[in-house]
């Protein structure tokens, strides 16, 4: 970007040239700030986990006496029921997974001033241990070296691809 205090700066968009278009410009600002990405990747995993909540779901042959005993319809109503409510606590649950840790990789690399395999790996430590910390300080540890293990795993693997 290039520009004067008194003219609009100069966007470089891959594919289309510079631009001095300020809406553009206040976009591109929009989507790189950490609040648009954290609410993205919670979005994001409120859908994966609603979709694979309802598989789960699906697959769960909980049949009990009393469920045996109920008509179809009755047993299809418990089943969506069931479904419905496994769904919502999936989705909520990878919302907040995926909030915080998208919250926490982008202020460390904000911080770190560097897109490496190191800020993942922090956010995957930073998100594990804040998801286990009710449980206290050695399952905080625990979720810690286990969610940054993870964050290295799938980064390694996504730069061998």
């Amino acid at each position: 970007m290039s520009g004067t205090p008194f003219t609009a700066p100069i966007v470089q968009t891959p594919g289309m040239g510079p631009t001095k278009d300020p809406n553009l410009q206040m976009f591109q600002t929009v989507q790189e700030s950490c609040v648009f990405k954290s609410v993205l990747s919670g979005g994001i995993g409120f859908l994966a986990g609603g979709v694979f909540g309802m598989f789960m779901a699906s697959i769960d042959w909980n049949a009990n006496e009393e469920y045996l005993r109920m008509t179809t319809r009755q047993q299809l109503r418990q089943t969506m029921r069931d479904m419905g409510t496994r769904s919502y606590s999936t989705a909520k649950n990878l919302a907040v997974v995926g909030t915080i840790y998208s919250a926490s990789e982008c202020v460390i690399e904000g911080y770190r001033a560097k897109n490496d395999v190191y800020n993942s790996i922090s956010a995957g430590c930073f998100t594990g241990g804040a998801l286990a910390a009710r449980a206290g300080p050695q399952a905080a540890l625990a979720g810690c070296a286990g969610f940054a293990a993870f964050s290295a795993a799938i980064d390694y693997f996504m730069m061998e691809r």
